[in-house]
């Protein structure tokens, strides 16, 4: 649905003119020692934290729209809805899907669920994200 690839040498301005919405992704992740909220310091207790689960959803959310961006460009994130529902064990496998659900000009807003091996809601939310040019974005820091 949605899912044409752009020709290289598009323009960002060319970018906002196409509908990116209804393009998806889904990526499997594994949760280790070093997903954990005792790792990574938002939490004392060794089971998938926040901002791992957080990570795995804006690396979904980019793999649903790297393949539309043109030579040169990537996407920021902008913003962040996310409820974590339920926690995941260490060995535990976690599906992340992502879906345009908007487009404004250069800014992509996303519908992000997480869910268990026994597909069973993880997390839930929305994340946005700015296509920006790579060089120019860097040069500005």
């Amino acid at each position: 649905m949605g899912n044409v690839p752009v020709k290289a040498g598009r323009s960002l301005a060319s970018l906002a003119d196409m509908d990116l919405v209804g393009r998806s992704a889904e990526l499997d992740f594994d949760v280790t020692d070093a997903d954990t909220a005792l790792a990574v310091g938002s939490g004392a207790l060794p089971v998938l934290g926040t901002p791992r689960v957080l990570a795995m959803l804006e690396a979904t959310t980019c793999a649903a729209v790297d393949e539309a961006l043109a030579p040169g460009s990537t996407t920021v994130g902008t913003r962040v809805d996310l409820e974590h529902l339920a926690a995941t064990p260490v060995g535990g496998r976690v599906r992340c899907r992502a879906v345009i659900t908007g487009q404004a000009s250069r800014a992509v807003t996303f519908a992000v669920t997480a869910v268990d091996g026994d597909g069973r809601e993880l997390a839930r939310g929305t994340i946005t994200r700015v296509v920006v040019d790579s060089v120019r974005f860097l040069a500005r820091l």
